[in-house]
């Protein structure tokens, strides 16, 4: 492997990089996340009432996807991300206020809007100032360290959630307490140089959208490495995505019983929050630790063909749950679920490095909004169609079923070699 030292520590010390790193680590300071459905379930919605504000959330992130980075690349990701921020901070406004069914469907529209304009825009400037830096080659090293701190970030917010819903009167006082890290973020995009921008010069006009639009998806799906890699991250993500919630259960029935030695002082109800804040926590810890080393895996393999071995890594999982769940081996599904989380997020900084070498410079955010749509639809199909299996026959055939479509799916959706972009950089 090629000595980066020197480069990387220039890369540590950027201050735009910084910026960067804090922009991922206040995202993700989302304190109300491990309670958000027990807040929903105390303020008398259902668990249908939940299941359609989910569904809400999700049809409009569909809905706004492609839209948003055609916005961004047309007319400027500054501004598309200071109005994702302003969308993130209203629909915690209306969760704050929330006390009926309307009220939160609302928060969930603005926040699913948030979710739309924020996806793809802000790795679309990283790749721009790596550019300008002359740094793109070290794409891999750079992102997995700024999602690093986005984990970081959720880590601690799971940690210090763990403070405020024993000291706050209510849960529905964490969303005001998330308008703060909201509001510096907001700040810290005015503060990015104007050269990230990239407002193309272009006059606001619906037949001038859908034309520049039209292009950059003809252009996208045109390209069938850039396509097959859009495909493997979207239906890695949204299995995942739709599968993590079966752990729940679990770990309730892990925490239930581990309330018999809980902490002096607390309710059972307070015991669970507890731990439920440490557990995630810790996921997010070495899931930080992943994003951050994964690029080491270079030495080994080039990114292409280290997404590929995680995804059969991901199938091979699935399988071994499976077995677990048969042998009742309850611990060793968390164990498996654990590897899950530090997998996929040592995943998505493989995957940007191998998506910007297929991608051209005036498609990025694009690019990365087709790849979260894709997700959400694939989510609307993997709902229904594993929730149906996890009825009627088990969990355990579900993740049974999972593991053969995965190691199936993914020997069409593998790169060869011969399909490496020719700015792919192997270590």
């Amino acid at each position: 492997m090629e000595d980066f030292t020197q480069v990387y520590a220039e890369i540590k010390k950027d201050r735009q990089i910084w910026k960067f790193c804090a922009y991922g680590f206040l995202k993700d300071l989302k304190f109300f996340e491990p309670y958000l459905l027990i807040y929903l379930i105390a303020a008398g919605l259902s668990l249908f009432q939940i299941g359609i504000l989910y569904s809400i959330r999700a049809a409009i992130v569909y809905i706004f996807e492609i839209p948003s980075g055609i916005i961004a690349d047309t007319y400027g990701k500054k501004k598309e991300l200071m109005a994702c921020f302003t969308f993130y901070i209203i629909s915690f406004v209306f969760y704050f206020i929330g006390a009926e069914f309307w009220i939160f469907s609302i928060a969930m529209i603005f926040f699913g809007l948030g979710e739309a304009f924020r996806s793809g825009t802000h790795k679309a400037m990283i790749l721009s100032y790596l550019e300008q830096k002359n740094w793109f080659m070290h794409k891999g090293f750079v992102y997995g360290r700024t999602r690093s701190f986005s984990l970081i970030g959720s880590s601690l917010s799971a940690f210090v959630s763990i403070i405020f819903v024993l000291s706050l009167p209510d849960l529905k006082w964490l969303f005001l307490l998330c308008i703060i890290p909201y509001l510096l973020d907001f700040a810290l995009i005015v503060s990015y140089p104007n050269s990230l921008d990239e407002q193309r010069e272009t006059e606001l006009s619906m037949k001038g959208f859908f034309s520049s639009g039209y292009a950059k998806l003809k252009s996208i799906f045109s390209n069938q490495s850039l396509e097959k890699v859009l495909l493997s991250s979207s239906l890695y993500d949204s299995i995942f995505k739709t599968i993590k919630d079966y752990i729940q259960p679990i770990l309730v029935s892990l925490i239930i019983t581990a309330t018999a030695l809980g902490f002096a002082d607390l309710t059972a109800d307070q015991t669970v929050k507890v731990y439920l804040g440490i557990i995630y926590g810790i996921f997010y810890i070495f899931s930080a630790y992943a994003s951050r080393n994964v690029y080491r895996l270079n030495a080994l393999a080039p990114s292409y063909t280290l997404m590929s071995m995680f995804f059969d890594m991901m199938g091979a999982a699935a399988l071994l749950l499976f077995i677990a769940l048969k042998a009742k081996l309850t611990i060793l599904v968390v164990v498996v679920f654990f590897v899950l989380y530090i997998l996929k997020d040592g995943r998505r900084p493989l995957f940007l490095d191998v998506c910007a070498d297929h991608m051209s410079k005036d498609e990025r955010a694009t690019a990365m909004s087709v790849d979260s749509m894709l997700a959400a639809l694939f989510m609307v199909v993997f709902g229904p169609l594993f929730g149906f299996i996890a009825d009627h026959f088990s969990i355990g055939i579900l993740f049974l079923f999972i593991g053969i479509l995965i190691l199936v799916t993914n020997r069409f959706l593998a790169l060869p070699a011969a399909q490496k972009s020719e700015h792919q950089v192997t270590f």
